[in-house]
């Protein structure tokens, strides 16, 4: 009965929190192997290339090193699909979403080597040996950057919003049961018509009285 005992802020019990995540990480995924099939056909198009030939030593390893990180990229896109399909209808859906998570997580990273590998070859090809290291380092950076510290920093901007957001209600507010207001809003947000009128009135009957 615990399993379908709603848990979460959006009033959702865990297998459909589960339900939610897995198609989430579905549509990031699609995403991802948009770029992972691009990145490889075109690698496996560069092998059969009339310039093929003319690469050197140190491009051939980076080609064939980066042909088998795109591989290994893809192969972990296509994993989480592989891994509903095996255990479908067996009641390990938290479970699939946990692993999946794993899964996509090590495959942005496999991809961030396999994109500078790629723009390190065709660099290095069409300019030099020092253009090629000076772009491929580039492109790790911007792919680490946008992946890796962005999150971290919406994440603490987040943390840092809620922290300052908490304590903000007066204990006359909190006390009375209405709806607390910002503290930097307070001042903005006036009560309505009715209210003022009502208490408009009774300061005039106590004038009277």
């Amino acid at each position: 009965m615990a399993e379908h005992r709603p848990c979460t802020a959006r009033n959702e019990t865990p297998l459909q929190r589960a339900d939610r995540n897995f198609v989430e990480l579905l549509q990031e995924l699609r995403v991802t192997q948009t770029g992972v099939q691009i990145l490889f056909a075109f690698l496996l198009s560069l092998a059969f290339t009339s310039r093929f030939e003319d690469l050197d030593m140190v491009q051939r390893v980076t080609y064939v090193v980066t042909l088998l990180l795109a591989v290994l990229a893809a192969a972990l896109f296509t994993a989480p699909a592989a891994l509903h399909r095996s255990l479908f209808q067996q009641g390990a859906k938290p479970r699939i979403v946990q692993v999946s998570s794993r899964l996509a997580t090590i495959g942005l990273s496999v991809l961030v080597f396999a994109f500078s590998g790629s723009v390190l070859l065709v660099v290095d090809v069409t300019t030099g040996r020092t253009g090629g290291a000076a772009a491929g380092a580039a492109t790790f950076l911007v792919c680490v950057g946008l992946w890796g510290l962005l999150p971290r920093l919406v994440r603490r901007a987040g943390l840092r919003a809620e922290a300052d957001g908490t304590g903000e209600t007066t204990e006359e507010e909190s006390a009375g049961g209405d709806v607390g207001i910002p503290a930097p809003l307070r001042h903005t947000v006036g009560q309505p018509s009715g209210l003022r009128g009502a208490a408009a009135h009774r300061e005039a009957s106590a004038r009277h009285r």
